[in-house]
């Protein structure tokens, strides 16, 4: 076993052990006021069911690129415990997204259990719990990064990430595939619908998923360079689209005791990967029953659209696609990556390519 992988499993393991000392950090040590006791206690219990169960690849990206951008020598226990900090706050970042996101989807599970909104008694009041997850994030960063020359980077990282995800969510919402059917002009329809849906999947995924967790360790890596942060945005936001895209072939063809969630996207009207790669290629006998039964919740029309994609042949166009995207991601990292390790990001690829979860 190489020394990379021993700390890649140290750091697994470190990863999920600091998540209960933080969660005491911000319900026991941060607010000792007895008044405050039951709230305390209702972000304990949102802490728990919201952050822990996903896949931590954003998290345990940032200690796994500080130690390929940091000699081995330079890093400290403290600065590793940092770096798994960190992390974490991107974790709770993103469970304050999806906590938010499911009831604005009215989506049923995640991650293999209830929406926390669907819980008895919760419903609306997630909204603000959502709010809570959120302000732990900058709590633990002033707590524990504050005396560091990269905590002003580390605060507007987050706080400009957090706008450019609400946008995209925005531009998610806005984008209504009933409407753009009944536009007139097709050429201009599936111009309008491809750009749109790469500005959704840009902001709404691409910014917090890769480019966040590799920005975080360029900072606490001493790299502040303006040149190297956009190269290296080339190469993640070209990555997250990527993953958006399996996300949304994955709300259709992944396996719910796979995924851990039962896919809504043609239910809900989402502009998905799927339905606007159906609507460059189908017939116009195909757009018209396409028409007729996307959005709709009945089960009938939902089988109706998955019948559709599986006569466009939409695995095997996945599947092309996975590879070409893998293709052109090899040669930006050659382009862009020249000052970089070139294995930051392959790691990063090597998590996400033929994942089904």
């Amino acid at each position: 076993m190489t020394n990379n992988s021993k700390a890649n499993k140290s750091d697994a393991r470190l990863f999920e052990e600091q998540f209960e000392e933080l969660v005491t950090e911000l319900t026991e040590r941060d607010l000792r006021d007895p008044v405050l006791a039951d709230a305390l206690g209702r972000l304990r219990e949102v802490l728990f069911y919201n952050a822990p169960g996903g896949k931590r690849n954003r998290g345990l990206s940032v200690i796994g690129s500080l130690r390929e951008l940091v000699p081995p020598t330079q890093l400290s226990q403290d600065t590793v415990q940092r770096a798994l900090l960190v992390g974490w706050c991107i974790e709770l970042l993103q469970a304050f997204f999806l906590v938010a996101d499911d009831i604005m989807d009215a989506s049923v599970t995640r991650r293999g259990q209830p929406c926390w909104y669907k819980k008895d008694e919760i419903g609306l009041d997630a909204i603000n719990d959502s709010f809570l997850l959120e302000a732990s994030i900058y709590r633990l960063l002033r707590r524990h990064c504050r005396d560091q020359p990269y905590y002003v980077h580390l605060l507007e990282l987050f706080t400009e990430t957090s706008f450019q995800t609400e946008l995209g969510q925005a531009l998610d919402l806005m984008t209504n595939i009933y409407n753009i059917f009944h536009q007139r002009n097709l050429l201009k329809r599936f111009i309008f619908l491809s750009f749109r849906y790469k500005a959704i999947v840009k902001y709404k995924t691409a910014f917090y998923s890769f480019y966040l967790p590799v920005a975080a360790a360029m900072y606490m890596a001493g790299i502040n360079s303006e040149e190297e942060h956009n190269n290296a945005k080339h190469i993640l936001l070209e990555m997250g689209e990527f993953f958006q895209i399996q996300d949304d072939y994955l709300d259709c063809y992944g396996d719910p005791a796979v995924t851990g969630k039962i896919g809504t996207d043609i239910q809900d009207n989402k502009c998905s990967w799927l339905v606007v790669k159906a609507l460059e290629i189908m017939t116009p006998e195909q757009r018209a029953e396409l028409e007729t039964c996307y959005g709709h919740h009945d089960e009938t029309s939902v089988e109706k659209v998955k019948t559709l994609y599986n006569t466009l042949q939409m695995p095997a166009l996945y599947d092309k696609y996975q590879d070409e995207s893998y293709q052109r991601l090899q040669k930006l990292i050659a382009c862009h990556a020249q000052n970089l390790p070139h294995i930051v990001f392959l790691n990063f690829a090597e998590k996400i390519y033929k994942r089904n979860k």
